[in-house]
């Protein structure tokens, strides 16, 4: 993801509106590790700006997923996940306190169909590990 001076540029020549609620989400997001969902930015948002509404961070997560700046992702935690890292890479979830974090493997050649898809073209493939996070597994 963009710097945020570069998302406010970027949502300006868009025509896009940039408000001060629209920008300190785009720091909130900025460098975030932790694939935030849309309630959680809004909680985050709220203790630094009470009035913003939790319309303006679905309306701004969907802006910036359709730039291409964020992914959405469902991974059955619950709530859909936002990750700025929108580069190659998969994800770990904890299937007890529903964590997830970036993994960096390279599965892409074992992902290759062998067989015929029945004229389906693959674009894309995503792997999602599920296990128990190291503080979850402590606690066994």
């Amino acid at each position: 993801m963009r710097s945020p001076a570069e998302l406010t540029e970027t949502f300006r020549q868009r025509g896009l509106r940039v408000t001060p609620q629209r920008q300190l989400l785009f720091r909130l997001l900025h460098g975030n590790e932790t694939h935030p969902t849309a309630e959680s930015l809004f909680a985050a948002a709220t203790e630094q700006m009470p009035g913003i509404s939790l319309r303006t961070v679905y309306q701004t997560l969907s802006d910036l997923s359709d730039l291409g700046e964020i992914q959405s992702m469902d991974l059955g935690t619950g709530s859909a996940r936002f990750d700025p890292n929108v580069g190659d890479h998969h994800h770990v979830v904890c299937d007890r306190c529903g964590q997830v974090r970036d993994v960096h493997v390279d599965t892409s050649a074992a992902l290759v169909p062998l067989g015929d898809l029945d004229g389906f073209r693959v674009s894309q493939a995503h792997v999602v590990f599920r296990g128990l996070c190291a503080a979850c597994d402590r606690r066994r």
